[in-house]
């Protein structure tokens, strides 16, 4: 093998080592700690709910505050730019699972869907962050 070769064949291996390692970066962890203020749409109209969020590697725990739902303790997961966040509220006297599903953007913007009640109810929501680590 001459210098030349040898050459070319160590700029061949870091390229496929750059390529092989794009889809870990792409899909590396969003950190979701924050305050977020969040617009979510259901059959029964738009309300405007805040939350802040803790995060601990994969685990989320926080803050949930609206006018519909009340306050609430919340906890969840990210994987990657997803993210699940979870918690029991009472309405109309019962106590029914309320689960938020999305995907962080580009644009650090996360949404998704909402899920009352074990599909009773279901909507959408777009959630910005208002201000970091809370």
């Amino acid at each position: 093998m001459t210098a030349r070769t040898g050459r070319v064949a160590r700029m061949a291996v870091l390229g496929l080592l750059a390529v092989a390692s794009a889809p870990v970066a792409a899909s590396a962890q969003v950190d979701v700690s924050g305050t977020w203020t969040l617009s979510v749409s259901t059959d029964n109209g738009v309300t405007t709910p805040s939350m802040t969020l803790e995060q601990n590697g994969s685990a989320l725990t926080g803050h949930y505050s609206s006018e519909t739902l009340g306050e609430q303790e919340v906890s969840g997961t990210v994987d990657g730019r997803s993210v699940t966040i979870s918690f029991s509220a009472r309405l109309q006297g019962q106590s029914i699972p309320v689960v938020y599903e999305g995907t962080v953007g580009d644009d650090g913007r996360l949404t998704g869907t909402i899920d009352l009640a074990d599909g009773m109810l279901s909507g959408t929501f777009t959630a910005t962050r208002s201000s970091p680590d809370p």
